[in-house]
């Protein structure tokens, strides 16, 4: 026992030592004032949205960019999410809408969603973001000064989350807990090595050549955490990268509710840690179990620094991700428990080939 928990407070050290790292660095995307003229094609996989698009669109209208395309492609929507960006479509020329088509065998919804409308795209960059999304201004100027300016062919930022219920509160903030607490993210960019890579399809910004001589959306047309996957093969051809943290300028609200939150996040989980149930027990049993074991062979030596670096940890997280530092504080024990659920949840879709994501089934590979 007493060896595990020292294993367990050196991956502890380890992570905490990542975290001041991505603090320090503060891996954000700088804002510009520049101005760029280029095209940019925006491209909007879009299924039973109807609750979202619109104010994603009207974000997009308003923001400082002018030589732009928006282009949405209804997959398979069964509300009217077609019509309603139609009608807007109707009073804003730079704005359209296309009927995908149905799901070939062997592809993804959303990855299959993502070719079609690389391949409409006329623009000079290529920007995908998630219909559940609002963009601000400057966001566009900044992507392109970034990628001139350090010739990237790919440029992933990690949005800003909007969480108004406690389901989102309680679960959403894991998401940059596990990335900023497990990864220096400045290594995405400076490291060859296709280890060191993440990414965020909420918002993934192309070269367009590059784009279309790799098709990358179809190299992965069968790949959950497909943004990640695409990451790696970009840094494996040798191409420059970049993942960023999105410095306001960009919000997403991914889920409304704890039960979606727990659907979705199983639904990639294990996936994000390479279908590899062993590695995932592994991280859920140092970062999650151990401090239970902590309490109940209680030793207030061993208390005082774990508990340090657990605050200060997401002290800084919170801090890098615009969330509430107070609250990811109050909440963390939570938060872990249900880190540990929908871990276990995941493995349990995993092994039952039973994931599902907005009406489709989802086979792991």
């Amino acid at each position: 026992m007493t060896i595990f928990i020292y294993a367990a407070l050196i991956f502890l050290i380890i992570r905490f030592s990542v975290t001041v790292f991505n603090f320090l660095s503060n891996p954000k995307l700088p804002r510009t004032i520049k101005h760029y003229q280029e095209k940019v094609s925006i491209l909007i996989p879009a299924r039973n949205e109807a609750e979202n698009i619109l104010q994603l669109l009207q974000s997009i209208k308003e923001q400082d960019y002018i030589n732009y395309e928006v282009i949405v492609l209804d997959d398979g929507s069964s509300d009217n999410t077609f019509e309603l960006v139609t009608q807007f479509s109707e009073k804003n020329t730079q704005f359209k809408i296309f009927k995908g088509l149905e799901l070939q065998e062997g592809w993804l919804g959303k990855n299959y969603a993502c070719h079609q409308l690389s391949e409409m795209a006329t623009g000079k960059f290529l920007l995908f973001v998630d219909a559940d999304e609002v963009i601000k201004r400057g966001l566009i100027n900044s992507l392109i000064f970034r990628v001139e300016r350090n010739g990237l062919s790919l440029l992933s930022i990690f949005t800003n989350q909007i969480m108004i219920s406690y389901g989102e509160k309680l679960t959403v903030p894991l998401m940059h807990f596990i990335l900023l607490n497990l990864l220096p993210l400045r290594l995405v960019r400076f490291s060859k090595n296709p280890a060191f890579s993440a990414a965020s399809g909420q918002c993934m910004f192309f070269d367009a050549e590059n784009y279309h001589k790799n098709h990358w959306h179809k190299r992965v047309k069968n790949r959950v955490v497909e943004d990640v996957e695409i990451m790696k093969l970009v840094k494996q051809a040798e191409y420059k990268t970049e993942a960023l943290l999105a410095n306001s300028l960009i919000y997403c609200r991914m889920y409304k509710n704890l039960a979606e939150s727990i659907d979705g996040f199983s639904k990639n989980l294990l996936a994000g840690f390479g279908n590899n149930i062993i590695i995932l027990l592994l991280y859920q049993l140092l970062v999650v179990s151990w401090p239970i074991l902590l309490f109940v062979n209680y030793d207030v030596h061993l208390l005082v620094l774990p508990l340090t670096l657990i605050v200060l940890s997401r002290m800084m997280i919170s801090f890098l991700s615009g969330q509430n530092v107070l609250l990811n504080l109050v909440l963390h024990p939570v938060q872990m428990l249900l880190f540990l659920f929908i871990s276990v949840k995941s493995i349990s879709n995993h092994l039952q080939k039973k994931g599902t994501w907005k009406g489709r089934s989802i086979k792991t590979i």
